[in-house]
């Protein structure tokens, strides 16, 4: 049996990511591995991208890291109200001022996608990395997507389980050909309803892979007060309090 820990979009959430990492060590799960968006959102986007570096977390190329490495410009979002669009300026002009020019230079090396192969017995067990699709790490695919898209992923990566964040919304999907497309959810973001700091545990064997989605508490109310004494708007400190704001 091996097991491995995958999560994605930490988002500058220093607690929450180091409770994620605490609970991995206490398994004694060895393996780990980042599908991206280190940065925005929270105050400490040096600090998550230097835990990942001292980790020696293998780590994708978030649609966020991406947009701090080469300063790309931002544009609106239709999804997101005014509200959460001016937030979302002010967020990511903050993390582009922030984050040192070295730690902008480790995102812009990080990988696009990430293959992995484990043979367990006579089986090779192929999973597929990538932080939101195989074309683009800027694609939402929700579980409610019909199956055929996640089964040409599949079928195009020659894998037999593709993982993928981005959407800050966790799930598992089997289908009949007992092939998974699994979400593992957002560590320091998550737009589920409970809030806690998500990641995903891989089980495998020689017969069958099996998908267990964590979900964690961190201390929210520090987190949130040193968001609001930081330059990140306030709204991302009422985000994680799930009071009244977009979630899209």
């Amino acid at each position: 049996m091996i097991q491995i820990a995958v999560f994605s979009d930490v988002h500058g959430n220093l607690p929450a990511l180091d409770v994620v990492l605490k609970d991995i060590e206490q398994r004694g799960i060895h393996q780990k591995f980042c599908l991206g968006d280190l940065v925005d959102f929270a105050p400490w986007g040096n600090e998550v991208i230097e835990r990942i570096q001292n980790l020696n977390v293998p780590c994708l190329m978030g649609n966020h890291d991406e947009r701090i490495a080469f300063d790309l410009p931002v544009f609106p979002l239709s999804k997101h109200s005014q509200e959460e669009t001016n937030a979302r300026f002010i967020a990511i002009d903050h993390s582009k001022q922030h984050i040192t020019e070295e730690n902008k230079k480790f995102l812009s090396g990080l990988p696009f996608h990430l293959k992995l192969n484990y043979k367990m017995g006579s089986k090779h067990w192929n999973i597929q990395l990538v932080h939101s699709s195989l074309e683009s790490n800027d694609t939402y695919l929700y579980e409610s997507e019909g199956d055929e898209v996640f089964m040409n992923m599949l079928e195009d990566s020659k894998a037999d389980l593709i993982v993928m964040g981005h959407t800050h919304l966790s799930f598992t999907k089997q289908f009949e050909n007992k092939k998974w497309a699994v979400n593992c959810g957002s560590v320091g973001r998550s737009k589920e309803e409970n809030r806690l700091a998500s990641y995903l545990i891989l089980t495998l064997d020689d017969e069958k892979i099996v998908p267990e989605i964590v979900q964690l508490s961190y201390p929210l109310e520090e987190t949130v007060r040193q968001i609001e004494e930081s330059g990140v708007p306030n709204y991302y400190a009422a985000f994680l309090r799930n009071e009244k704001v977009s979630i899209l």
